[in-house]
């Protein structure tokens, strides 16, 4: 299936029946009066978050709804029937946002919860509302008010604990998929990931936590290189990114340049991104060649603040004592001020 993340949908919820102008008609009943019903409400239309869906693609190709309008009233004072409320179900973690002030309207963050995106209109009132001792055959009633019509746009913001972050072929596929039961795609080529994989990780007594695989970044994606940084929306709810830095005899260029690369892109992108606690994992340490870039890499790290392992998403080594540490990380619910997971 196509993963959407991001779509622009028009709503417009039902209108208002109108209120009913009659007036009681019965062989006995002389001067019976106005009896006129109300209109019944427009439906609402709602959007619902829920797990059963993890992507924004059915909104994608049905950009116009419309809920059903209110009956109008009836005689005898009858009330017409309220419209059906229209349920659009999405992502847990969809952001809705008015297209035109751009203000962030809701937050669909658990299962279930829910955000009136268009209201209905209410039903006009029937004549028997009307009538006085001085108006005692009103021959009016209201109309229904018309429903709220709005352009809206979705942003879908994957919820994970752990954001994979680094250049294409760091090995973060590689790793999700060793570390949880996700299969994403690997390859030997640049850009094998397409889009952002989600994979959870068990860890010690039955505990695990979420991670987020993300499509690599290259420098100048803030200016639309390569995938461009559209995907790192799903990493701004993250609490911890992990680094991974490709430390095989196979990588060009230097370990350190490729970590500061990628960190200029996050910063790029957004200010608060980079302040986030980071992991760095040097990978690949199956095939690391002489040492030196490891040995690089490390002094780097531990120079600037930075907590550093070494793994092998291949042969396992490493692996427990990551996983670990990031599994207690995300149990303490950290926010530090300050990009740098200091030791």
């Amino acid at each position: 299936m196509q993963f959407v993340d991001w779509v622009k949908v028009r709503v417009k919820a039902g209108d208002g029946g109108r209120g009913c102008v009659s007036f009681r008609r019965e062989k006995y009943v002389p001067r019976g009066g106005p009896d006129g019903g109300d209109g019944g409400r427009g439906g609402h239309i709602i959007l619902k978050a829920t797990r059963n869906v993890n992507t924004l693609i059915d909104v994608k190709y049905k950009q116009y709804y419309r809920a059903e309008r209110g009956e109008h009233g009836k005689g005898k004072q009858m009330h017409g029937r309220d419209g059906k409320d229209l349920i659009i179900p999405v992502p847990v973690g969809t952001v809705i946002k008015d297209e035109q002030s751009g203000e962030v309207l809701a937050d669909l963050t658990s299962e279930g919860q829910e955000f009136i995106a268009a209201r209905g209109g209410r039903g006009g009132l029937g004549n028997v509302h009307f009538k006085s001792p001085t108006r005692q055959a009103p021959r009016f009633a209201q109309s229904g008010e018309k429903g709220e019509e709005r352009m809206l746009i979705l942003e879908l913001k994957l919820l994970a604990d752990v954001g994979l972050v680094g250049l294409p072929n760091a090995g973060k596929s590689t790793l999700l998929s060793a570390i949880s039961s996700a299969r994403p795609k690997i390859a030997d080529y640049p850009f094998t990931t397409l889009t952002p994989v989600l994979g959870v990780v068990k860890y010690q007594d039955f505990r695990s936590f979420v991670v987020a695989d993300i499509p690599g970044l290259i420098e100048g994606a803030h200016r639309g290189s390569g995938l461009g940084f559209r995907f790192l929306r799903h990493v701004e709810r993250t609490s911890i990114l992990l680094h991974l830095v490709d430390i095989s005899e196979m990588a060009r260029g230097d370990p350190v340049e490729a970590f500061e690369k990628i960190n200029r892109e996050l910063a790029l992108y957004s200010p608060e991104l980079i302040l986030k606690p980071q992991v760095v994992a040097g990978t690949k340490l199956d095939i690391k060649g002489n040492g030196q870039r490891l040995d690089r890499l490390a002094r780097y790290c531990n120079d600037n603040g930075y907590i550093f392992f070494a793994i092998s998403a291949v042969t396992g080594e490493g692996l427990g004592e990551l996983m670990g540490y990031l599994g207690r990380r995300v149990e303490e619910g950290s926010e530090k001020a300050g990009h740098k997971d200091r030791q």
